[in-house]
């Protein structure tokens, strides 16, 4: 049971992980200089991290719930 635990939390880091470094690399592709004032890079930079975490996350969330709800289907039968 304690290892079913463990592989359900490497697999979790790890979605995590792939999901913010891909959107991570999506948004360096978004022009965000419109949106910003000048001089303020430090706080630009924040705020990209911040919003790669968020939907990293919401899409890593999204995939593993998926997968935790397409293994429970078994029980429907």
């Amino acid at each position: 049971m304690e290892q079913y635990f463990a592989e359900e939390a490497v697999l979790s880091m790890t979605s995590h992980l792939i999901f913010i470094i891909i959107t991570w690399r999506v948004l360096q592709s978004v022009n965000f200089d419109a949106f910003l004032r000048k001089n303020r890079v430090f706080e630009a930079r924040a705020l990209l991290i911040m919003i790669t975490i968020a939907l990293g996350t919401t899409v890593s969330n999204f995939f593993l719930d998926f997968l935790s709800w397409s293994n429970s289907l078994i029980y429907l039968f």
